[in-house]
C-alpha cells in the first residue's frame, strides 16, 4: 500500500492567505503506529488503513490541517483479552509552520517547539508523527469483546465467558476474624 503522508506544499505557500488543498491521506495503520499489533495474535493482524479526507488551508504564515481519517482496528478485549474489532475516527486539526520563507530563502525560526510541526526547509509538510500520536488518543480506553464480559479468573486465568472455573475464590483478609466467629458457631 502506498501511503501519502508527505505533502509538498511550496505551491500552497506562495499562494494567498485562504487558499487551500484537499487530499485523500492513506496510510498503514500498523506500520504508523506497531504499538498497536502488541497483544495481538499474529491472524488478527490484517492490514489496517487508516484513509479519509484532508484538507490544508492558507493561513497567515503557516498551513492549516484539518480533516477525518478512519479505519478499523482490533485490540484485545480489556477484560478476556479476546480480540475485538473496533471502529477508529480520527480528528486531524494541526498547525504547520515553515522553516524556510518560499519568497525570500530566508531561514525561519519557527516559534513552536514541536518538530513534528515543522515545514522542512523543502517545503515538505510530513503527517506521520502527528497522525500517530492522534491514532494514539483515538484509541477507545476500554474496548470490550461485549458489555458483559466476564473477564479472566484471577487465580487460573480461565475465560469467564465460556463457563465458571474450579478455582475456590481467596477469602478477603479483611474478613478473616469475622470467618472465624462463623466458623466457631458450626
Amino acid at each position: 500500500m502506498e501511503q501519502n503522508l508527505i505533502l509538498n506544499v511550496a505551491q500552497l505557500l506562495k499562494e494567498s492567505v485562504g487558499a487551500t488543498r484537499s487530499v485523500h491521506v492513506i496510510a498503514d495503520l500498523h506500520r504508523l503506529t506497531p504499538e498497536l499489533l502488541e497483544g495481538v495474535d499474529e491472524a488478527d493482524q490484517a492490514v489496517s488503513t487508516l484513509s479519509g479526507p484532508v484538507r490544508l488551508l492558507r493561513t497567515g504564515g503557516d498551513i492549516l490541517v484539518q480533516g477525518r481519517l478512519y479505519a478499523e482496528v482490533i485490540l484485545p478485549c480489556a477484560r478476556c483479552l479476546a480480540p475485538v474489532r473496533a471502529p477508529l475516527v480520527v480528528e486531524l486539526e494541526e498547525v504547520f509552520t515553515p522553516t524556510l520563507d518560499i519568497i525570500t530563502g530566508q531561514a525561519i525560526i519557527p516559534e513552536e517547539e514541536d518538530r513534528a510541526l515543522w515545514i522542512d526547509e523543502h517545503h515538505i509538510l510530513d503527517l506521520t508523527e502527528v497522525l500517530r500520536q492522534d491514532v494514539l488518543v483515538a484509541l477507545p480506553m476500554h474496548p470490550l469483546c461485549r458489555e458483559d464480559c466476564r473477564g479472566l479468573c484471577p487465580t487460573c486465568g480461565a475465560n469467564l465467558n465460556d463457563g465458571p472455573c474450579n478455582c475456590r475464590p481467596e477469602p478477603d483478609p479483611r474478613w478473616a476474624r469475622l470467618a472465624a466467629l462463623l466458623d466457631a458457631e458450626d
